[in-house]
């Protein structure tokens, strides 16, 4: 088995959750863990990490890219 490695970070669960679920519909397993070892507070929601096998990285951060593309940007 290959290596997990970071390929994004999630600001919520919903967002990792969502950003996983796009990786499974392109044939990649991710894996969440959070991104801090304390919850800062009872409420609200925590960084989470999303990880991939390294093989699987350039597809993954690709399938991502494509989720947000520039279009889809707010302007700012």
């Amino acid at each position: 088995m290959s290596e997990l490695v970071q390929v994004a970070v999630a600001g919520s669960v919903n967002e990792a959750e969502e950003l996983q679920a796009l990786l499974t519909r392109a044939g990649i397993e991710a894996t969440l863990e959070g991104a801090v070892d304390e919850h800062p507070g009872a409420h609200g929601d925590v960084p989470v990490r999303l990880l991939v096998a390294a093989d699987e990285l350039d597809a993954a951060r690709d399938a991502i890219e494509a989720l947000t593309e520039p279009d889809d940007q707010l302007p700012g």
